[in-house]
């Protein structure tokens, strides 16, 4: 009975083990996500008009636009990553990123590459702040004692940036138009 148990266990492991996703790799060996998106109903100005409203207005405080092109946006960005135990939570530090997005008539494609860990520790006020400005690469091969939190922020990193992709393909298919601020009149009682 006890080896039945056992066996179970380790089958279990090993399917939850194959099904965490994981970064792929480019051709520099450095971890991207990237994706190819087909989108026939939008024209290639409205995809890059909308990719360059995402960066600059729906994750104005993460990121910010590097330059544009008539075709392509690219961006650096940053994301936090929460450390959870049981049911709180707290940040354990942050991944910044670069963003390229390049749109053609009919497709556009974007990916997140040179990602950077930089880890958090509280301050003397109980904040969570950076503990340097000098990122670790995503590639890096932990060592053997830190492997297993290197793993934990390995697959909230990945959450997280599918989370992103997600939203950044939500936010091209939809037709979100920018809310011009009219400017106030002026009302006058004088004349009616």
């Amino acid at each position: 009975m006890k080896h039945l148990l056992f066996i179970i266990l380790v089958l279990f492991s090993i399917q939850l083990s194959a099904q965490q996703k994981q970064f792929s790799k480019d051709d520099n060996g450095k971890f991207i996500y990237y994706q190819v998106v087909d989108s026939q109903m939008i024209s290639k100005d409205t995809l890059l008009q909308r990719a360059k409203s995402f960066v600059n207005v729906a994750y104005k405080k993460s990121m910010r636009q590097e330059s544009a092109t008539d075709s392509s946006v690219l961006a650096k960005g940053t994301m936090v990553i929460d450390k959870t135990i049981l049911v709180a939570g707290h940040p354990s530090g942050e991944v910044s990123y670069n963003f390229v997005f390049e749109a053609r008539n009919g497709k556009y494609r974007f990916w997140l590459t040179d990602m950077l860990f930089i880890p958090y520790q509280r301050d003397r006020y109980g904040n969570f702040v950076a503990t340097t400005k000098i990122g670790v690469p995503l590639e890096r091969t932990p060592g053997k004692l830190s492997a297993g939190a290197w793993k934990d922020i390995l697959n909230s990193a990945y959450n997280k940036i599918e989370k992103f992709g997600d939203d950044f393909k939500k936010y091209l298919a939809t037709n979100r138009v920018e809310k011009v601020k009219k400017k106030a009149e002026t009302i006058s009682t004088k004349k009616w």
